[in-house]
């Protein structure tokens, strides 16, 4: 008895898929970067949140250590540079994978109006560096009070009566 192997119609479209899939994802997803020296880091990537008290800056910076980076405030423009210092170990036979970024990395980033810089403070936990800077008190937002009226007076008020002595 011989044994007949049918293949899918679909295979052969499934292998044009996947090779798209990765053509894609190759040079529009994660495109490289040209120019850059070679084991540069090339991007460090931020979080920035803005709340009514300060404005916060988280970066990622996973491998450096808090030593290995410089933080820059100078005419509302925000400067975090990082080095990661990590040697690569030179192993015997060929890389199959190197994913791990090596080098140095630069962000500037423009601060809005208002921001009291030189009371900013920096932390540095698993690898994210966490800015906030405070808001001025001149540029916080404040909050008005209504205070209700009942016949052209405030409610709090009591009302003069005419012919009643005022006396101060």
């Amino acid at each position: 008895m011989t044994l007949v192997r049918r293949t899918s119609p679909f295979g052969d479209f499934l292998t044009i898929r996947h090779t798209m899939d990765r053509l894609l994802d190759d040079g529009f997803v994660r495109p490289r970067v040209w120019g850059v020296a070679p084991g540069a880091m090339t991007g460090l990537p931020v979080d920035i949140h803005s709340g009514p008290d300060a404005l916060v800056v988280d970066a990622a910076l996973p491998g450096i250590r808090p030593e290995d980076v410089e933080i820059s405030v100078e005419d509302r423009t925000l400067t975090i540079r990082a080095e990661s210092r990590t040697e690569r170990k030179d192993t015997a036979g060929e890389t199959v994978v190197n994913e791990i970024r090596r080098g140095s990395v630069r962000r500037t980033i423009r601060l809005p109006e208002g921001l009291e810089a030189d009371k900013a403070t920096a932390t540095f936990e698993n690898g994210v560096l966490h800015l906030s800077f405070p808001r001025a008190e001149a540029v916080k937002p404040r909050q008005i009070q209504i205070t209700p009226t009942i016949d052209g007076h405030a409610a709090n008020e009591t009302p003069v009566e005419s012919g009643a002595s005022q006396e101060a």
